[in-house]
């Protein structure tokens, strides 16, 4: 298969629409409907078909996607290594997916140092929702911050930091009228954090080799969540230690301690696909998230 064929089946698969890629390539839709009659023979597939008034993906289009983009990508590399990286020049948007207290405190400093390096380059967060889904494979996501587990096999990571778990409450809290040891936090009514509802978790499972057990009073989907209903409440929740945090956490009117546990550190990292290994502009973007996160935690 010729490139500008391939070229032509990437603008298809990534707009799903023949008006939209042949925009995309500065051709016309009457070309690009040649080019999508020709790798529809070659494919042996239909790849788009019509949607009530939209053009959808078949099965076959949606397996290739990623793997089209991948080669697209390499090809790129390969074309353009000898004509070195523009980083002040480089027009690209990031899209990483990490959770609310890593997004709390590294958006600011990551976003403050990309900028001051490439100015044209915009970085887009999403939430944890996406994790557990294709969404490196598909290209949704350039780079997935956090707790790595339940990745594609082909995905690529690289630990980041070990950062200490921390519990937090109100800084008034009757909790802190003594030193806080694991009958007294066991005693506290705790928040569980959990997408999926989850009440227990390694906290309970260390409590429960010390013989005790703790309320879990309330169950939120998020770190940001917890440490809201923590600060007018009596609640206990959790909270991470992490560069800029800390003040985020004293602005909320919380405290933040030592959790009176074996608690081991949870262990951040950063992953993405293998199609983006060679890219110079993602390799840079790597390298500023690796840099970030040294300095903030």
């Amino acid at each position: 298969m010729d490139l500008t064929l391939l070229t032509a089946l990437d603008a298809l698969l990534q707009e799903e629409s023949v008006t939209r890629a042949a925009d995309r390539l500065g051709t016309s839709p009457a070309a690009m409907s040649r080019k999508l009659a020709s790798l529809r023979r070659t494919v042996g597939d239909a790849l788009l078909v019509r949607s009530g008034q939209r053009m959808t993906l078949t099965d076959r289009a949606l397996e290739l996607r990623s793997e089209v983009r991948a080669l697209i990508e390499r090809a790129d590399a390969v074309l353009t290594a000898s004509t070195g990286f523009d980083v002040a020049g480089l027009h690209r948007t990031f899209t990483v997916q990490a959770g609310d207290l890593l997004q709390a405190a590294l958006a600011a400093p990551l976003i403050s140092r990309v900028r001051s390096r490439a100015p044209a380059v915009g970085v887009v967060f999403v939430p944890e929702s996406v994790e557990n889904t294709p969404a490196l494979r598909q290209g949704a996501v350039d780079l997935e911050l956090g707790v790595l587990d339940h990745l594609d096999p082909e995905t690529l990571t690289e630990p980041l930091a070990s950062v200490p778990l921390l519990a937090a409450a109100r800084h008034d809290h009757p909790l802190f009228d003594a030193p806080v040891d694991a009958h007294r936090f066991a005693g506290a009514d705790h928040i569980s954090i959990s997408r999926t509802g989850k009440r227990h978790g390694p906290i309970d499972t260390a409590l429960g080799k010390l013989g005790l057990r703790r309320c879990v009073a309330a169950v939120v989907p998020s770190h940001t969540s917890a440490m809201m209903l923590a600060r007018t409440t009596d609640l206990v929740c959790l909270t991470i230690a992490a560069g800029t945090l800390p003040d985020a956490v004293a602005a909320l009117g919380l405290r933040a301690f030592p959790i009176p546990l074996a608690i081991p550190p949870i262990e951040i990292g950063m992953a993405w696909h293998p199609r983006h290994d060679a890219d110079a502009a993602h390799r840079w973007f790597r390298d500023q998230v690796r840099t970030t996160v040294a300095g903030q935690t």
